[in-house]
């Protein structure tokens, strides 16, 4: 029993950090993955630099984004939020 009640702080410690700091961040990135995955050409797109602007192309990993000073190539991972589902929530 005494040898118990010495490791509960350390379980209910891990317990504590798993449910606060753990488990949000693999939420978070789950809905990235899954962001990334929705994308298509003609979505209005902000990248996580603040570059607006609009899916050219498509490609595995990477997204080439048209926007009025030209076309950049940049990672599918760089992009922040479609615009158009921002625009529309706030509506």
């Amino acid at each position: 029993m005494g040898q118990l009640q010495q490791f509960l702080p350390f379980v209910l410690m891990f317990v504590v950090i798993y449910f606060f700091m753990i488990r949000p961040q693999q939420k978070r990135a789950k809905n990235e993955r899954e962001f990334e995955s929705t994308l298509k050409v003609g979505d209005k797109i902000i990248t996580k630099s603040g570059i607006h602007g609009k899916i050219a192309e498509l490609g595995d990993s990477t997204v080439i984004i048209e926007t009025m000073a030209g076309k950049l190539k940049m990672e599918r991972s760089s992009i922040s939020m479609e615009f158009s589902a921002t625009l529309n929530k706030k509506a």
